[in-house]
C-alpha cells in the first residue's frame, strides 16, 4: 500500500511539472509576434468610409475587446441623454474607452481592423436607430487624415442591451503591427 502511494505521488507531481510547463509555453502565445509578420490588408471601395474586408496575415496576433459600453456622464442626469449623452456622444465616449484599452496593450487604433456595433432603438428619436449619430462618431476616429484606416465593419439594430440608457455597444478586433510598419 505504501509504495502505491509513492507511486501516484509520484505521478501527481509529474503530471503537475508538465501542466505547468504547457502553461507557461502556452503564456507567451498572447505576446507580440517575435519575428516580421505582413501588416493586414483592407480592401473595398475608396469612396466607402469602411473596408469591405481585411486579410489578415498567418502568424498575425490578436486583441478582441469586449463588448464596450458608454460611460456614464451624470449619474443624477433626468434623461438618458443627461447621463449617458445621445448615439453620437455615446459612440465617441466608447471609441475613446476602446483607444485607452488598446493603449494599455501597445496598440493604437490604426491597428484595429474590424469593429461589430449594436444600436438600439432612441426614445428621443420616436423609437428610431441613430445611425447617423453612430456614423458621426466613427468619422472622428477612422477614415481621418489622422487616422486613414478604414475597418471592417458590422452596425446592427438590436432590441435593448443591459442598461436600457445604452443606445450602443462597440466591440473591436485589432491585430499587432508587424515590427518593420511605422505608425
Amino acid at each position: 500500500m505504501k509504495n502505491k502511494m509513492k507511486t501516484i505521488l509520484a505521478l501527481a507531481m509529474l503530471f503537475s511539472a508538465v501542466s505547468v510547463t504547457a502553461y507557461a509555453d502556452n503564456a507567451s502565445a498572447h505576446k507580440k509576434p517575435s519575428k516580421a509578420i505582413p501588416s493586414p490588408k483592407f480592401y473595398g471601395s475608396p469612396t466607402s468610409s469602411i473596408s469591405s474586408g481585411v486579410i489578415v496575415p498567418e502568424g498575425a496576433s490578436y486583441l478582441f475587446t469586449s463588448g464596450t459600453v458608454p460611460p456614464l456622464l451624470n449619474k443624477d442626469g433626468k434623461t438618458v441623454y443627461e447621463r449617458y449623452g445621445d448615439t453620437k456622444t455615446q459612440g465617441i465616449g466608447i471609441l475613446k474607452e476602446i483607444e485607452k484599452q488598446l493603449k494599455e496593450q501597445g496598440l493604437t487604433m490604426k491597428d484595429v481592423v474590424y469593429l461589430r456595433v449594436y444600436l438600439t432603438p432612441d426614445a428621443a428619436r420616436n423609437g428610431t436607430f441613430d445611425y447617423t449619430g453612430w456614423f458621426d462618431a466613427y468619422a472622428q476616429f477612422f477614415n481621418t487624415k489622422e487616422n486613414p484606416i478604414k475597418p471592417a465593419r458590422s452596425t446592427v439594430g438590436v432590441a435593448s442591451l443591459v442598461n436600457a440608457d445604452w443606445l450602443i455597444e462597440i466591440e473591436a478586433v485589432a491585430v499587432y503591427p508587424s515590427k518593420d510598419k511605422k505608425k
